[in-house]
């Protein structure tokens, strides 16, 4: 799929409202904040949604009907006009009926990357965060440092970003500014990324995911070499790798690094990180407190704060607003504490990295681990598969639950022949001294209900996966059973 010339060729994103909208998945984590974005700019929006024809996350969808957004079933009833401009995912199915109209009309159809990046590299500066885990992290923590500090950013993220968020902005995915800087997180799994002229391009960290490392090196160290500032993480060999000469580094325990950690200064709590922050070319120190825990996180921060000093913003301006920082929904989200004392988390961990930095997390702090896991989809968990057993068998203990429901499926032709179960296997049968008792249970609603029964005061439950709205729900769901 390409996007017209004339679109992706405009050199100011308000071109882009002359034109009525329409977004196949608008629901979406992708979808959602471009079609709030260009709705801002003053554009007719409308969309269709799986979720939306089968009655799931009702109160999303209400709220986008009152916001103003068109929404039609998924049946290409909302496609009325050849003016209308498409937006559909790279990967969809082309025999999706919003696809299958909008060729029988003459619509010109863009893929969510072609939109996000034309919107990015229109803007006046352009930051963009990649790498396999952390982005939508780092993505929040950099625009609200922007916008603490007066910049004024537009913000594109992948999740909900609760530093904006409030009763008239729930899913506040994105964000609308008008100082010229665009932060947005991008993506590799697709190789969009190539799409993507970043004045400021911030590298978190290069792993397996969705491409093999080949792959992945080409497309990342690419990214770096548009990229009119380079931020890499010198934590991670593979990024390092990938850094030219004139990288501005960060680091938590490499010393060659420009942004760093004094050794023995990190205070870790449940709830919270905070260290004493190095500026190694300045000789200064800073306090950095963050109200997100895990190490992970600390790594986070200190991305986002270079990344921010690449866009012009001092090290102490960029340590303050990270302490009015209040982190993302469904990353490490602790939603409560029953009167038993079982804590419930929900979670975006979905791949191997991701999953090891929660687990981590919660392994640094006393109390039994019941890990309840919805894989992403059949594709991933062949891809990926071996390496999620191996991080839930390795970061867990014996006295630890990994609890696997079927992966993720709202129709198409994936194949469904391998699923959670081959998962279960693969962790009983991990050579680690001390793995974690894992179980597959076909129904998420079983898995509660197991969840329920086995939870004991003292216990952290922790509910992980991605793709799937309703997994807050879910988790919010045993938190009220549990109180």
């Amino acid at each position: 799929m390409s996007a017209p010339a004339d679109l992706t060729d405009h050199a100011n994103p308000a071109d882009l409202t002359g034109r009525p909208w329409f977004f196949c998945g608008i629901g979406g984590s992708g979808m959602l904040p471009l079609a709030s974005i260009l709705k801002g700019l003053g554009a007719e929006v409308a969309g269709s949604d799986r979720s939306f024809d089968q009655g799931r996350t009702p109160e999303k969808f209400a709220f986008l009907e009152r916001q103003g957004f068109g929404l039609h079933p998924q049946d290409g009833s909302g496609i009325t006009s050849a003016e209308q401009i498409l937006v559909a995912s790279a990967a969809i199915e082309s025999t999706v009926p919003e696809v299958v109209r909008a060729s029988e009309l003459g619509c010109r159809r863009m893929s969510r990357a072609e939109l996000l990046s034309t919107l990015f590299n229109a803007s006046g500066q352009g930051i963009a965060v990649g790498g396999t885990s952390g982005k939508s992290t780092v993505t929040a923590m950099l625009g609200w440092i922007l916008t603490a500090t007066g910049r004024d950013p537009t913000i594109v993220n992948g999740a909900v970003m609760k530093n904006f968020a409030g009763p008239q902005a729930p899913f506040a995915s994105a964000r609308i500014g008008h100082g010229g800087a665009f932060v947005a997180e991008v993506d590799e799994s697709d190789g969009s990324i190539t799409l993507y002229r970043p004045a400021v391009a911030v590298l978190l960290n290069v792993s397996l995911d969705h491409k093999s490392m080949e792959e992945l090196r080409a497309l990342f160290g690419g990214f770096l070499g548009r990229a009119g500032e380079a931020v890499v993480n010198f934590d991670d060999p593979e990024a390092r790798l990938l850094a030219g000469p004139g990288a501005l580094s960060f680091a938590l325990g490499n010393p060659q690094a420009r942004i760093g950690i004094e050794p023995g200064s990190i205070i870790q709590t449940p709830t919270g990180i905070a260290a004493t922050l190095l500026d190694r070319t300045e000789a200064t120190t800073h306090t950095l407190r963050i109200a997100m825990p895990g190490r992970h996180n600390l790594s986070n921060a200190l991305a986002a704060v270079a990344g921010a000093l690449a866009a012009g913003v001092p090290v102490a301006d960029a340590v303050a607003a990270l302490a009015g920082f209040k982190g993302l929904a469904r990353r490490f989200d602790i939603l409560g504490t029953s009167p038993s004392a079982i804590t419930v988390i929900d979670d975006f961990g979905h791949n191997p990295e991701k999953c090891r930095a929660t687990l981590r997390t919660l392994k640094a702090h006393e109390g039994r681990v019941i890990a309840f896991f919805q894989p992403h989809g059949y594709g991933p968990l062949r891809q990926m598969g071996p390496e999620l057993a191996q991080t839930f068998a390795a970061e867990l203990g014996s006295d630890d639950i990994a609890i696997l429901c079927d992966p993720v499926y709202f129709g198409g032709t994936a194949d469904r022949s391998a699923g959670s179960e081959r998962i279960v296997a693969l962790i009983r049968e991990a050579a680690h001294a001390a793995s974690p008792t894992a179980e597959h249970i076909a129904l998420r609603e079983d898995c509660g209900r197991r969840i329920l029964a086995l939870a004991r005061p003292g216990d952290r439950i922790v509910v992980m996966g991605a793709r799937d709205d309703t997994l807050t729900p879910f988790a919010q769901g045993l938190l009220d059973q549990l109180a």
